[in-house]
Parts: structure tokens; C-alpha cells; sequence
């Protein structure tokens, strides 16, 4: 929930948190909070679809900066929205706001806080590979995030504003002011230190009048301007703005009354406020019983790896196997919406509203996707997308067909795996004999390739790029890793290309839908490197001088043409009866590569 202005006011008054050294100690981490800090204050790319090995990298540096202090991260995800719809009407307006970004930030190039699609998976992918504990939520992670760091007696980092309020004896680390990036090894990373005690002492405030405070001062339900709080604020304190001045007033207010109960205090509140409907205070009281941390259910999930126990409304509808995938990480909290609220909010991309969501290319992966968690008959799925400049709902039947009607969700780990390739390469119309000779984790990228170049029917140009940085990525792994051949940026103040980045934001949407399905299939097809497949800036550049040389021209080296090659031959080699002369894309690039020479006849 969060209340508006809070940080801003513990800015003004920094006695309360003063500057000290963290180290040498467990550190409860916000992961989704962390992943938005490091992308967003690392200046990465936005609008060409993200850049992802640069991300990989900052979180790579981050994690290994604690390690040098001494500090034990544990790293907590949210998972979905919960059994819960309180909060749906919030989430749909952040939605709504965020389509109106992606507009915004194709018409001025600006960047305006869209993270990329794949974000998340190269983020869950890195901490695996650096063995960092991470474990998923079954719903908002807030209250269960809390609640360990209560039970260590360790701090929480974050930038939610939701842990001033928390009573934590370890207190918030806020993201803003964790200079990670600004360490002496011996004294550790400089932060700001907040506690409530601190906050509590400060303003003259019973502590367990926090979450009333939060309630009140963090609902969008309420106005406190009803209340003319800023009437309460002690004479002798400095001018301030209304939002600072309203929350000094009733925290004033709240002060005055620290021999009350938490209930006799906010009957009082409310009283002040007689036009405030029963939906508001209703939703004041829901909002106070977050604050009341529960025991924790993950101190076991990190000593012992005993999973935690799901809310009782999803026993029913959610495998022990997922259960147990979700906890680790290995499946997304879309999962569990899917299962308990029949939805599914898709990502908005930065592309033009004149043009169709890209999401519709993937659809046929979704619904096949939908189709195995819900079985048949399962109902349809509500998709909240973009339309236009608009949010909106459609009803999409889950599809069970073909080699799929023989799987079931409560034992697909122990389906034959032969039957669950089958189902991941039938969603993706591609044979299995296509992929031979592509190396292993670059299957599911050049068959999701395949599927969007039948789906989308882009430009020959924008093939070759996307292939081209591939390769490159692939090579340079392969090198040991690293990041110099991202080339000259000189290009970044461009405008950006409507229609190009369509295409390219079409086969991210369809790379992350088949992700999802080759994970709930136990993945078939061996997980791809995510932070090596896709360059925004650079498959853009890329794009452009295809317009005028070939791939030959612009990379001369032996070992990335025989690599290049065999992916074009796997992306385009022609379906079973298909006659290749009939025209389209596919026609228009073997008669390219004809000319070029550059198809690998074997």
C-alpha cells in the first residue's frame, strides 16, 4: 500500500535515520523491489527492448559486494496477487498508467519505467547461478518478508515504504540510500539506518499506532483533508509543504492519544471524518491487518528447505509439485493467478498504440499454456491487455490438444519426456529433426524464433539482426563473458523505429510465453541463457546497417558464419510440403540467402 510522502518527510527530518555501515550480518532482500532499483538506477535501455547482459552484470556486482562485507542475502519474491482481489482496482489503474508510458516513450524517447520483458527471468536465473537463496511467496511477500527479518533480527532492504511502518528490530535498509556501489571493505556499505523505535521517538508516537497511521495517511479511499490535520501540527515547526504538513498533523493527532487502544483510536479517526463511506472504512480496517506480521513461513524453506504451506483457498486448485516450483522460483507467480482467478495481466512493451498489442502473436502458446494448468474444461482465461491506449478484457479458451489430452497437471514431472517435447514443439509447429546440430540451450530460441517468423512475418532484416546477436551472444559466453562487443552506442539519442521494435518487442513476448511453457512442461527443451540472447540497442543498430551490407561484411570471422548459418538453416528451413517459391517471408529470405551463398545446403 505505501504512503505517499513518507521517504520525503524522513528526508526533512534525518535525525531519524542516521548514516552508518552495514556488514557482517543476514540481509532480508525485496527481490522485486531490488530489480526495478538496479535496472532503473543502472540507466540501462527501456525503450529497444532491454538490455540484459548489462543487467546481469549489476546484479552480479551488487550480490558480490555483500558477499565482500559479509553479508548473507536472502532474497524474497512476490508470487501473483494472492487469493485476494483487494487490490485488483490498484493494480488495473498501474496498468492503465503504464500503457499510457509505453506511448509516451515511443513519441519522446524518453525512458519512463518499463522494465523488459525478461527481466525477471535473467534476475532468477543470475541468483541461481551465484547459488543465492531465493524463495517465492504464494502472494504479496510483504507481510512473510517481514515477518522473517522480525524472526532473525535482521534488517529488510527495500524501498517499499510499506517496512517504516513494520516493527523491525533490525529495521529498513532503503534501496535509495544502500551506497553498495561506495564500499570500504573494512567498514561495509554506508547506508541510512531506520528503525520505528527511532520514528516513534521522534514524533511522540505509541508505536502501535503505526499501522493506524498507515492506514489513514496510505488509503486512497481516504481524504485527509477532511480532517484539516494540518491544524494539528505543533507551533514552532517549520513551514512545510501541505502532504509533509498533513502527515506531521496527524501523527500530532495520533500522539496526543498514545493512552488509547489501536481500536479506540481509529473509531476516533473515523469520527472526524463523518462523510466517509462504509466501503472507505472497510477498507482502512483491511489495510491495518497487513501490518500485523504472522509467524514466518520461510525461516524453514532457508535452513531446511521445507516448502511452505499454501493459503487454504488454493489447496484445491495447485499441485504439491508447483507448490514446490513456485517456492523455488522456477515458475512465475502468473501461475498461481492463473489457477486461482482464472486471469492474466500481460506486459506492456514500448510500441506504438497505433499498432496491435504484441502479446496477440504468442496467443496460441498462451492458450496451449492455459490448457495444461486448467485441463479440459477448465474454463476460459480473462487477459487483461492493451488496446490502443486502453486496458482491456478478453475471454481466451485454454487449448487441450493433440499430444497435450494425455497430460494432466497433478503428475506432468513424471509424464514421459518424450510426450512433454512433443507438446512444447507441436505449440511451436517445429520438428524435432529441425533443431539437431543447434547447440542444446539455443533450441527453445530458435524454435520460438521459427514460430515468430510464421506469426509476425517481419522484415528479412530484422531476422538476420536478431540471429546476429544471438550468435554473438552465444560466442562470447562461450569466450568466458564479456561485454565489449556491444559495440559504438553513439546511437542511443535516435528516435526509435515504431514498427522495428513491434516486431523485435513480438518475438520477446513469444520468447517469454514459451519460456513459461517449457518450464511448467519440466523443461523439455534445456533453458536458453537469457542475458545472452537479446541486445536492444545493439539488434536495433544491427537492423539498420543490414539495411545496407550483409552479416558477412559486418562480422568476418569463421567460427560466428558456420554458427549463423546453422541457425538461419533451422529458422527457415521449409515445413513438410510447403513450396518455398509461393512468396512471403520465408520465400523472400531463402531467395536472399540463395544469393548470398549463405545457406548450409547439409
Amino acid at each position: 500500500m505505501g504512503v505517499k510522502g513518507l521517504s520525503s518527510l524522513l528526508e526533512d527530518n534525518r535525525r531519524i535515520s542516521p548514516d552508518i555501515n552495514f556488514r557482517d550480518s543476514k540481509l532480508v532482500v525485496d527481490g522485486n523491489n531490488l530489480i526495478y532499483h538496479l535496472y532503473f538506477s543502472s540507466n540501462l535501455d527501456q525503450n529497444h527492448g532491454g538490455e540484459y547482459l548489462a543487467f546481469q552484470a549489476e546484479v552480479q556486482a551488487f550480490f558480490k559486494t555483500l558477499a565482500d562485507c559479509g553479508i548473507k542475502p536472502y532474497v524474497v519474491m512476490d508470487g501473483g496477487s494472492g487469493t485476494s482481489d483487494i487490490k485488483l482496482d490498484t493494480l488495473m489503474d498501474r496498468a492503465r498508467g503504464k500503457v499510457q508510458k509505453t506511448h509516451d516513450a515511443v513519441l519522446t524517447g524518453e525512458m519512463m519505467g518499463i522494465l523488459p520483458p525478461l527481466t525477471k527471468l535473467v534476475f532468477r536465473q543470475t541468483l541461481n547461478d551465484l547459488k543465492v537463496p531465493l524463495v517465492m511467496c504464494f502472494g504479496e511477500a510483504d507481510g512473510q518478508l517481514a515477518a522473517l527479518a522480525r524472526e532473525w533480527c535482521c534488517p529488510v532492504l527495500s524501498a517499499d515504504s510499506d517496512f517504516y511502518i513494520f516493527d523491525l528490530p533490525g529495521g529498513l535498509l532503503h534501496l535509495d540510500y544502500f551506497q553498495w556501489r561506495s564500499v570500504e571493505m573494512r567498514h561495509g556499505v554506508p547506508y541510512r539506518q531506520y528503525t520505528t523505535s527511532n520514528f516513534c521517538t521522534f514524533f511522540n508516537i505509541d508505536p502501535q499506532l503505526l499501522p493506524v497511521f498507515a492506514s489513514l495517511a496510505g488509503n486512497d479511499y481516504v481524504n485527509l483533508r477532511d480532517v484539516k490535520c494540518a491544524s494539528y501540527v505543533p507551533a514552532g515547526r517549520p513551514t512545510m509543504k501541505f502532504s509533509a504538513a498533513t502527515l506531521v498533523g496527524l501523527l500530532s493527532w495520533l500522539g496526543a492519544r498514545t493512552d488509547r487502544t489501536t481500536e479506540d483510536t481509529l473509531t476516533a479517526a473515523m469520527k472526524l471524518m463523518p462523510n466517509m463511506s462504509q466501503q472507505a472504512q472497510t477498507m482502512v480496517r483491511t489495510a491495518m491487518l497487513e501490518y500485523e506480521l504472522p509467524s514466518s513461513s520461510l525461516r524453514g524453506f532457508f535452513s531446511e528447505g521445507t516448502i511452505p504451506p499454501l493459503p487454504a483457498e488454493m489447496l484445491i486448485c495447485v499441485p504439491d509439485w508447483v507448490r514446490a516450483s513456485l517456492a523455488r522460483g522456477e515458475l512465475g507467480g502468473d501461475v498461481l493467478d492463473l489457477l486461482v482467478h482464472r486471469r492474466n495481466k500481460l506486459q506492456t512493451q514500448v510500441e506504438r498504440s497505433d499498432l496491435q498489442s504484441s502479446n496477440l502473436t504468442s496467443k496460441h502458446i498462451r492458450q496451449v499454456w492455459y490448457g495444461l494448468l486448467l485441463g479440459q474444461g477448465g474454463g476460459e482465461v480473462e487477459e487483461v491487455d492493451r488496446d490502443g491506449l486502453e486496458l482491456a478484457s478478453v475471454k481466451v479458451e485454454p487449448l487441450v490438444q493433440g499430444a497435450a489430452q494425455t497430460l494432466r497437471l497433478d503428475s506432468l514431472p513424471q509424464e514421459d519426456p518424450a510426450v512433454r517435447l512433443q507438446v512444447c514443439l507441436e505449440t511451436l509447429s517445429v520438428e524435432d529433426e529441425t533443431l539437431e546440430g543447434v547447440p542444446a540451450h539455443l533450441r527453445l530460441p530458435v524454435a520460438v524464433t521459427r514460430y515468430w517468423l510464421r506469426r509476425a512475418s517481419p522484415e528479412p532484416t530484422l531476422l538476420k539482426a536478431l540471429l546476429m546477436v544471438m550468435v554473438q551472444g552465444e560466442l562470447n559466453r562461450r569466450a568466458g563473458g564479456t561485454t565489449g562487443w556491444q559495440g559504438d552506442t553513439s546511437h542511443i539519442s535516435e528516435p526509435l523505429d515504431g514498427v522495428v521494435a513491434h516486431s523485435f518487442n513480438q518475438w520477446q513476448a513469444c520468447l517469454k510465453d514459451a519460456s513459461q511453457l517449457n518450464l511448467l512442461l519440466c523443461k523439455p527443451l534445456p533453458e536458453p541463457h537469457y542475458a545472452w540472447l537479446y541486445q536492444g540497442r545493439l539488434v536495433h543498430r544491427r537492423q539498420k546497417q543490414l539495411q545496407e551490407r550483409e552479416p558477412e561484411d559486418i562480422v568476418q570471422d569463421d567460427q560466428f558464419r558456420r554458427l549463423y548459418e546453422r541457425l538461419l538453416g533451422a529458422v527457415t528451413q521449409p515445413d513438410p510440403g510447403v513450396n518455398w517459391r509461393a512468396g512471403g517471408p520465408e520465400a523472400q529470405l531463402r531467395a536472399s540467402m540463395e544469393h548470398l551463398h549463405l545457406y548450409n545446403q547439409d
